[in-house]
């Protein structure tokens, strides 16, 4: 039984196995490659490095692919010269393309080097599609029949090794275009002699190797089968998505999303160095700045306001929060739509009537117990009213901007979930500071 990995970490970085290696490194022995990468990218780099260097070279190459790319960085930057070459002994074209980014020039000369013909040619036609299209990522290990081939052969097929996740066989005429599918079940209660064409499925939904990989591995998802084929633009099979390889994708991208709206990559390494850290989050941090003047630009406009009626800067917090929060919920809803292909121009009128009843009705909710807060707070019942109604516009005003603000930058070709939230801040900000100090000023004074 695995140990628990918080156990373990706690174990290494308070040394307490420190005096004894050889325990680590039979606990590992027994876990897999992703048990042994979350732990490396969970310690210290000194630890890391340490801990690196005493897993055996024929499991370093598997642990290397499941790790993320800057803690392997490290590692790879550590590893002496002359183990890579038994390291990349069994890599293979996936495992080549997963590491490319993560490699110098160098090591991907050498790693290729160590390719069989079959693997470089899968290389090859990998590297054609950027690592957001499908293609990138095929699965090579696959069935693969003739159009015209019996039931005896694909029985045949059957009995040797049989892929993971694989339930189908795919038919391929004389130029390798596809040409069907046959799931695997349909053979085992068929005639010898039944042509596999006359067993397959009726439609398919085949995968263009230069879709998008979140929208390509959504349709294996919802398949309900275990992979589909992936063709090239003259419908030729270049290998398979499986569900697993799906599902890592998929998890990817909303880590990435996640990651992304704090302006961080996905990628970043707990431990990573502290000048790096630093400067990889100075530019957002220096964004958010440049949009917290705007919005202090605004609320001096009304100084003077301010100064007679400090109620007002009291209450500002509970105006702009009130703001800021219903509009995440809208933009994080639009944001997750844009991300499945569920909102198009066609429903965007809709959604955002929608979304804006939904505003108007919590705005009035809201603004009426808020109102009647600062009413009992200041007694005073017209701060009570420029509160309410600067509430109701501001929440309707975020709704509006929740479902804009995010269709705009994708139309731009900006990621909405990276600069999606600071933009949102900003409108809800400057919206309800206007608001409820113009309010303030034409009712208070």
């Amino acid at each position: 039984m695995a140990e628990p990995l918080p156990d373990l970490i706690e174990e290494i970085v308070t040394e307490s196995m420190g005096d004894d290696p050889a325990t680590l490194l039979a606990t590992l022995a027994g876990q897999d490659e992703v048990y042994i990468a979350s732990l490396l990218e969970s310690l210290p780099v000194e630890k890391r490095l340490a801990v690196w260097e005493g897993i055996p070279r024929d499991r370093k190459l598997d642990v290397l692919v499941e790790m993320r790319s800057d803690p392997r960085e490290i590692l790879i930057d550590n590893t002496p010269h002359d183990e890579w070459a038994s390291i990349f002994a069994d890599i293979d074209a996936e495992d080549l393309l997963e590491l490319l980014d993560s490699l110098p020039k160098r090591l991907v000369d050498m790693a290729y080097e160590s390719l069989d013909s079959k693997e470089r040619k899968y290389f090859r036609e990998a590297t054609q599609f950027p690592d957001n299209q499908i293609g990138h990522w095929v699965n090579h290990e696959q069935l693969v029949l003739p159009s015209n081939a019996k039931v005896r052969e694909g029985l045949r097929l059957l009995r040797r090794d049989i892929p993971q996740h694989c339930d189908s066989i795919f038919l391929v005429n004389r130029s390798g275009q596809f040409s069907a599918l046959v799931k695997i079940s349909h053979l085992f209660n068929a005639q010898d002699h039944v042509s596999l064409f006359d067993l397959s499925e009726e439609s398919v939904t085949t995968i263009q190797g230069a879709d998008d990989t979140m929208n390509a591995s959504l349709l294996v998802q919802r398949s309900g089968l275990a992979s589909l084929p992936v063709v090239d633009e003259n419908n030729k099979l270049l290998g398979r998505l499986d569900v697993t390889s799906a599902s890592e994708l998929v998890n990817e991208f909303y880590e990435r999303q996640v990651m992304a709206s704090a302006g961080m990559d996905e990628d970043e390494d707990l431990f990573s160095p502290v000048a790096k850290s630093a400067k990889n989050r100075a530019l957002w941090l220096g964004i958010n700045l440049l949009t917290a003047f705007l919005a202090s630009w605004f609320i001096g406009l009304f100084e003077g306001t301010l100064q007679q009626v400090v109620a007002l800067a009291v209450l500002m917090p509970v105006v702009a929060s009130m703001g800021g929060i219903a509009g995440s919920q809208t933009l994080t809803l639009i944001v997750r739509g844009l991300a499945l292909g569920q909102v198009t121009p066609a429903n965007l009128r809709a959604l955002m009537v929608k979304e804006l009843k939904v505003g108007g009705v919590n705005g009035v909710i809201w603004a009426l117990v808020i109102g009647v807060v600062a009413y009992f707070w200041f007694t005073d019942a017209m701060l009570g009213l420029v509160i309410c109604l600067a509430i109701l516009f501001n929440i309707v005003a975020a709704a509006l901007a929740g479902v804009f603000v995010p269709v705009i930058l994708d139309k731009l070709k900006i990621d909405p979930a990276l600069s999606g939230s600071v933009i949102l801040t900003t409108v809800t900000d400057i919206v309800g500071f206007v608001a409820f100090l113009g309010l303030g000023t034409l009712f208070l004074l």
